[in-house]
């Protein structure tokens, strides 16, 4: 339809317009997306076989949504791209203050703007990302902010009496007639106003300071919580949450690939940087699986959640950390080291709330534990399990090569064993760092035997990967101090190696 030239009511008469329901306006689009093969919800990872269809099955029945899920799971951004199944214009009328439908208005303004200029109303047409609203409850929150109050100013520049509609100052929810409407954290609005809600949502109509008001508000609802809030802030009031007809569950990416795919997405990496500082699959899912740890970690309050913010900061903290790096010493490039994701610490703390425990702990050490659980869990997609090796108990005599098959890692304990130790700056050229590396004795050979088509830096990295790995298996020390990590020996003449200890005499075997 060609709406340029359609500026009066009559006008919109005569083209055979049809007003259509912000719900039958929804489901129409949604039907033909669907039909299209089309994803309505572009960009939202992770959903396509849950929260997706259920919200296409609450849209297709014209339902308010109630979204329920932790921090992060993508809720607010699921409500804010229904806008674009809303028709691209509408006709309102010309001045109104809630939108209204020419062909069916319900405002005394409009009603009686109509009655005066019949079919030469003027009418204005607003295109769908107008029809949005959106208000982060908080308990600040006030019934005129939401629906509306009586506005003296506007009675006393109008000379009119406070029993005139006129008076009336509508609230962001009238305004948001024949659109989208969101409360984002509905338990922190106090009760007192969500029952304010029970009429709008049920029956449609509104009431300001004693107005009797018949106003058929048109208006798609979705409300977002957090289940946390339901003990620790407020609740939603059970007639309120009775009304909303649909309630959906959001969740976390269920695996790494989704989860890379998301920080992928998100993440904000400038085109120099990129030039810069290359990123390995490696590193990517080093930084994936802390959020992974965190989100099963004892010391990590589970109700409140992990969000995907935090690999998705931790990740721009990581490329950052490689690019300082070639700053201080003028490198065209580099790539971002195992060193390097000391650097995320910070975006680590602040992302996650800590129970009692974790709290007596501290964040920082927290922090620190989540990325060596992560080196440990990733360590064993990469190389054989150190674990799996420890625990191998032998009693009769073996050739060389069968205790090198068992375990792949003993030339690199014993060179640590007879007194070597590995020092490496986080601040450190590429080249120093290779060079470090490659003086561990069988760590350039293991990486070579299980990645022979990896490049230079590959292997590098992959050395250095080793190193941490060992580590978190407690096979050989690691100690952070300003700046630069230490790899050493496990001290003593017995060696902990992790559930068991192994005397000197059975550390022949390893």
């Amino acid at each position: 339809m060609n709406i340029q030239h359609i500026i009066t009511l009559g006008q919109l008469k005569q083209s055979g317009y049809i007003s259509k329901s912000v719900h039958e306006e929804v489901r129409d689009n949604l039907i033909k997306s669907i039909q299209q093969k089309e994803n309505p919800f572009t960009g939202i990872v992770g959903y396509e076989d849950t929260v997706i269809p259920d919200t296409e099955r609450a849209l297709l029945s014209r339902h308010n949504i109630l979204y329920l899920g932790l921090r992060g799971q993508a809720k607010t951004r699921m409500a804010r791209q229904m806008v674009d199944l809303l028709d691209e214009y509408i006709p309102v009328v010309a001045g109104s203050e809630v939108n209204d439908d020419p062909l069916n208005p319900m405002s005394k303004y409009a009603k009686d703007f109509i009655a005066e200029n019949g079919d030469e109303t003027p009418i204005h047409w607003v295109h769908r990302t107008e029809r949005y609203g959106e208000k982060l409850a908080t308990p600040d929150v006030s019934v005129a902010d939401l629906i509306g109050d009586i506005d003296p100013i506007k009675a006393a520049n109008l000379k009119l009496s406070f029993a005139d509609e006129k008076v009336i100052h509508y609230g962001i929810i009238p305004r948001s007639n024949r659109g989208i409407f969101v409360i984002n954290e509905l338990p922190d609005l106090q009760a007192r106003i969500q029952v304010s809600l029970f009429n709008i949502l049920q029956e449609g109509d509104i009431q300001i300071r004693g107005f009797k008001l018949r106003m058929p508000l048109d208006i798609l609802f979705i409300f977002t919580a957090n289940p946390e809030d339901y003990t620790n802030r407020g609740s939603i009031v059970t007639p309120l949450k009775d009304r909303i007809q649909s309630q959906i569950l959001t969740h976390y990416p269920k695996d790494i690939e989704t989860s890379l795919t998301i920080t992928e997405q998100e993440a904000d990496i400038l085109a120099i940087q990129k030039e810069k500082v290359m990123v390995s699959d490696l590193i990517k899912r080093l930084i994936e699986q802390v959020a992974f740890e965190a989100r099963s970690n004892e010391y990590v309050d589970k109700k409140s959640g992990v969000s995907a913010r935090l690999t998705i900061a931790a990740f721009e903290n990581a490329v950052s950390s490689a690019e300082r790096r070639t700053i201080i010493h003028n490198e065209a490039q580099t790539q971002v080291w195992i060193s390097d994701l000391a650097g995320i610490i910070p975006a680590i703390t602040g992302k996650i709330e800590l129970v009692y425990e974790g709290e007596l702990e501290g964040p920082y050490q927290v922090a620190v534990n989540l990325l060596d659980k992560s080196i440990r869990t990733q360590f064993i997609t990469y190389f054989p399990n150190p674990e799996t090796i420890k625990k191998r108990r032998t009693t009769g005599k073996k050739s060389v090569e069968e205790k090198e098959l068992e375990n792949p890692y003993k030339n690199i304990i014993r060179w640590f064993d007879a007194g070597n130790h590995l020092d490496l700056l986080f601040d450190m050229k590429d080249a120093a760092k290779i060079e470090a590396l490659y003086k561990v004795d069988g760590l350039y050979s293991l990486v070579k035997k299980h990645y022979p088509l990896a490049n230079d830096k590959e292997n590098a990295l992959l050395m250095e990967f080793v190193l941490n790995g060992l580590s978190t298996y407690s096979l050989i020390s690691k100690k952070s101090i300003d700046g630069h990590v230490v790899f050493k020996d496990l001290m003593g003449s017995m060696m902990n190696f992790g559930d068991f200890q192994v005397s000197d005499e059975e550390n022949d075997e390893y």
